[in-house]
């Protein structure tokens, strides 16, 4: 069984000293995390796995860390796996200026073509010697294998260009 969990809590607190162990006294093994600084807040993203027992326990663990120490924590039984479907797995970049909708834009041109998004991330900083805002984001997609990738290229370099945004999209090498 497993247990998906987000932690969220102010940069001051250092939660994941405490969220860690926490997991391990519970005899859950950790599948994965990710943790990362969004302004004055830390984030935590975690998958654990144990038996039913152990997840029981780290779910009232977990309850009681989130009031003690001020910080919100969400879990979630994640369903039980599907059957492995075959994707092309795509990194995608994008920089512009930085407007309000980027993210929402690019994501809505993948989501509609059913290419799943398995990671996102964003940011805004100026740009060196003119100080524009500009904005970055990265994505790893699963790109269907149905859909041929020489049309889908070319379409996405057209939504680009009407949106004045520069992409780099490539398959992942390992």
């Amino acid at each position: 069984m497993q247990l998906a969990i987000t932690a969220l809590g102010n940069n001051q607190i250092n939660f994941i000293a405490e969220l860690l162990p926490a997991v391990s006294d519970c005899k859950c093994n950790m599948l994965e995390i990710r943790s990362s600084r969004l302004a004055q807040v830390t984030a935590a993203y975690l998958l654990v796995q144990g038996n039913w027992n152990q997840i029981a326990k780290l779910e009232n663990v977990l309850d009681s860390l989130q009031r003690r120490m001020e910080i919100k924590i969400h879990t979630i039984r994640p369903e039980q796996k599907e059957k492995a479907r075959e994707f092309v797995p795509y990194s995608l970049e994008t920089i512009s200026l930085d407007r309000d909708n980027i993210m929402e834009s690019v994501s809505t041109f993948l989501i509609d073509r059913e290419i799943d998004i398995e990671e996102m991330s964003g940011s805004s900083y100026l740009a060196p010697y003119v100080q524009t805002p500009v904005f970055n984001s990265k994505y790893v997609i699963l790109i269907p294998p149905q859909l041929n990738l020489l049309s889908l290229r070319e379409e996405f370099m057209d939504f680009c260009d009407q949106l004045n945004i520069d992409a780099i999209l490539e398959p992942i090498k390992r």
